[in-house]
């Protein structure tokens, strides 16, 4: 199974849909599943654009001051006998993963987190860790393409990366490509710095 990981869209007035930065992001979330929004959405037109790609879970930020009934506070989901958990911030810094897991509602295999706008991708004590950064503002640079994540998922294994865009012309993609694939239970791959 083929997910799709976006957080911190923040769409600026000046556009409406990711699609208003160029092809890419259409490009990338046509060839998913599922999406997962890890919140900071700033507006729900977010959700309905990505919609039109396949099906949409979401967690509300710090900057989602519209509720709307597809956000929640904490996602949870079982895939191909992975546990998935996802919120918006893990209230930022390093923290023991005893910490973290105690921001889900029961224990979990991949947990997913925006809010720094910073790409992540970390395999700690079993856990798998991403933060996809920001298609729209990578790296709390301005308006340009940045950074999306994949997950891939079969029993037993796992594929998680993070995706650079593109380029803006005249502003470069401040984001690191990084992927990490897991078998067993243990590292087979990683270009995670």
């Amino acid at each position: 199974m083929r997910i799709g990981i976006v957080s911190d869209t923040h769409l600026p007035n000046i556009i409406r849909h990711l699609d208003e930065l160029g092809p890419e992001p259409a490009a990338f979330f046509s060839t998913v599943e599922l999406i997962l929004h890890s919140g900071d959405l700033s507006s729900p037109m977010v959700l309905d654009w990505l919609e039109q790609f396949a099906p949409v879970r979401c967690t509300i930020g710090n900057n989602d001051p519209i509720s709307d009934p597809r956000c929640k506070d904490v996602e949870m989901l079982d895939l191909h006998g992975w546990r998935i958990g996802m919120i918006h911030s893990f209230k930022r810094g390093f923290r023991p993963m005893a910490d973290l897991q105690q921001l889900f509602p029961s224990p979990v295999d991949i947990m997913i987190a925006g809010d720094t706008h910073l790409e992540r991708l970390e395999y700690r004590e079993g856990v798998v860790i991403l933060n996809s950064g920001s298609p729209t503002f990578p790296q709390h640079k301005d308006l340009r393409l940045g950074t999306v994540g994949l997950l891939e998922l079969a029993p037993n294994a796992l594929h998680a990366e993070i995706v650079l865009l593109g380029e803006t012309p005249g502003k470069p993609n401040p984001g690191q490509a990084m992927s990490l694939n897991i078998r067993d239970g243990q590292v087979v791959a990683s270009s995670v710095s």
